[in-house]
């Protein structure tokens, strides 16, 4: 439910902040003065596009705030919760909206920022706007099956689950026809992998083995100069340079010399002891060299070997990886690839079996979808008929026809189609074909009073729906607007006295004018003015004691319906 409205600098609206009532609220005033631009700043504020032109003259920005009660509207709640936003008190949304000239917006629902999406969901929950030139969307063939959907029990959730299943269905279409591609371009694909494959299989690679061979060619490739630095450093440590005897001979005739000396001080046994181990260690080395030098063996031959092991993998790097994991990988891969369409037809065939249970499923989701909207759709055509009844046209007759379409949609297998005659005699015809204005307005009304009790939108808004209207056709309007405001809260901006008279509570909208500014405002009307402002609606500025007594009437007429309505809906 709408608790409250705040606009600021919206078109006309300077400022204004109203408070809503359950029930009946009317919203009255001159041509003019401004009543449709409250329900156009409640559409910006629930998704509809916000333009820069509805900004007020003279100012920067606008700002539009709505506090709704949605204690009793689970859907919304559900779109809370799937966006993560709190609810104030447990039930209380608060959402603001705002846009300035240099086109800044902000969306706000209780506080954290959403999408315009999110934005729309919400106000689709909340809000059923049905404006003056709404009516049109009766004359849509595409609108007649959504329609019947409002009305099937649990619709949301089995249209849901046809959705899903026919997406998978879809989904699985799309494999099939993906997988029945052309046989040559499969052929030349298997050819391309076969050979990929044997390539690489033929390489035998091995992870590692590139660092490997770069290490064993840079020391083939160095051979000599290895060779001859380590002959070079054995001949030091054994053999010296320039006819000394090597650093091993020095050492151990320092070593003898320090024995000599430690006989007669012991503080050179350390010395000594250290420099036996140096000769001992120097021993190891030098024999290491010498085996070392001994075991290379440098053959032209086997570099030559490993320089085209190394080229043949930098070829196959090039290929198909920056790396021989990468080589290997795409081996994978392409043996996958190969075994998959080699199992070609076995794919094939279990694709397509996937597809049949699919359909299968699918084909008893739709024809249940059918079963509940045929069932509907009749149930729905008689209500309707019997408020067109009240409606000033007991001779129309209304039927809504669901055929079976040729092939499955995201919505099922129906078509819906609204036929009308306002004749007895004449054969009831699609609505674009036989309906008048006036009549589709009616026949719009009595669809919606059927649709107040069945959906979950708290808020239902007319707009003007009763133009053009009069006399008997004008109190059943108005009692109609009442009876669906027993269900839930309706706003309507009227100009018939017959509906302002069914008011649960009455909002009086005028313009304004200070200096050169003009401003709308809006104030709710106690008892006294609203029975003012029902007369000056009969009988326009020219009140009398006869056109007042007429207003009362009227009024009391109202209450005591509305009475026998609520004492029936208690019983």
């Amino acid at each position: 439910m709408l608790k409250t409205l705040s606009v600021t600098n919206f078109a006309l609206i300077e400022q204004a902040s109203v408070e809503f009532a359950g029930g009946l609220n009317i919203l009255t005033g001159e041509t003019g003065a401004g009543k449709s631009i409250l329900v156009d700043a409640l559409s910006t504020l629930l998704g509809s596009r916000a333009e820069r032109d509805a900004i007020r003259s003279g100012c920067d920005s606008f700002r539009v705030e709505a506090v709704f009660d949605v204690a009793a509207n689970a859907n919304v709640r559900a779109i809370l919760d799937d966006q993560g936003i709190p609810l104030e008190d447990g039930s209380t949304l608060i959402i603001s909206r705002y846009l300035s000239r240099q086109g800044k917006t902000a969306i706000l629902a209780n506080g954290c920022h959403v999408t315009v999406g999110v934005l729309r969901r919400l106000g689709d929950e909340l809000v059923d706007m049905h404006g003056q030139h709404e009516h049109q969307a009766l004359l849509r063939p595409e609108a007649h099956l959504a329609l019947v959907d409002s009305f099937l029990p649990g619709g949301r959730e089995k249209l849901a689950h046809y959705r899903g299943l026919y997406d998978a269905w879809s989904e699985l279409g799309a494999a099939l026809a993906r997988t029945e591609t052309d046989s040559r371009e499969r052929a030349q694909r298997l050819d391309m992998l076969t050979w990929q494959t044997q390539e690489i299989a033929a390489a035998a690679l091995k992870d590692g083995e590139e660092e490997e061979l770069a290490r064993e060619i840079r020391l083939l490739g160095n051979a000599e100069k290895i060779i001859g630095a380590v002959s070079r450093a054995y001949g030091l440590l054994s053999e010296g340079g320039r006819g000394s005897g090597g650093a091993l001979s020095d050492l151990a005739e320092c070593r003898k010399e320090l024995e000599s000396a430690a006989r007669f001080d012991p503080a050179l046994a350390a010395r000594l002891e250290t420099i036996s181990e140096a000769i001992y260690q120097l021993e190891d080395i030098a024999a290491e060299l010498r085996d070392y030098r001994e075991s290379v063996d440098f053959d032209p031959g086997r570099l030559t070997r490993l320089q085209e092991r190394m080229d043949a993998i930098h070829t196959l790097k090039r290929k198909y990886g920056a790396s021989i994991a990468a080589i290997l990988e795409y081996y994978r891969q392409a043996t996958a690839e190969l075994a998959d369409i080699a199992n070609y037809e076995e794919r094939l065939a279990a694709l397509g079996a996937q597809r049949a249970a699919a359909e299968q499923e699918l084909a008893q989701a739709a024809a249940e979808l059918d079963r509940l909207r045929r069932e509907a759709a009749a149930e729905i055509a008689g209500k309707v008929r019997d408020h067109l009844v009240d409606l000033g046209m007991p001779q129309a007759a209304l039927a809504i026809e669901v055929r079976t379409a040729a092939r499955f949609t995201p919505t099922g297998i129906n078509e819906v189609a609204v036929l009308f005659s306002a004749n007895p005699g004449e054969e009831p015809k699609p609505l674009a074909k036989v309906a008048s204005g006036g009549e589709l307005s009616r026949i719009a009304l009595a669809f919606k009073t059927v649709a107040a009790s069945a959906d979950g939108v708290g808020t239902m808004i007319f707009d003007e729906v009763d133009a053009g209207i009069g006399g008997q056709t004008a109190r059943m309007v108005a009692e109609k607007i009442a009876l669906v405001a027993g269900d839930k809260q309706v706003l309507c901006v009227t100009h018939l006295p017959q509906v302002a008279a069914m008011a649960d509570r009455h909002l009086a909208v005028a313009k304004m004018v200070n200096g050169d500014r003009t401003n709308t405002v809006i104030r709710i009307l106690d008892d006294d003015a609203h029975l003012q402002e029902v007369t000056r609606m009969i009988s326009g500025d020219n009140i009398t004691r006869a056109a007042l007594d007429n207003a009362a009437e009227m009024i009391t007429a109202a209450k005591y319906r509305k009475e026998i309505w609520k004492n029936k809906a208690q019983a």
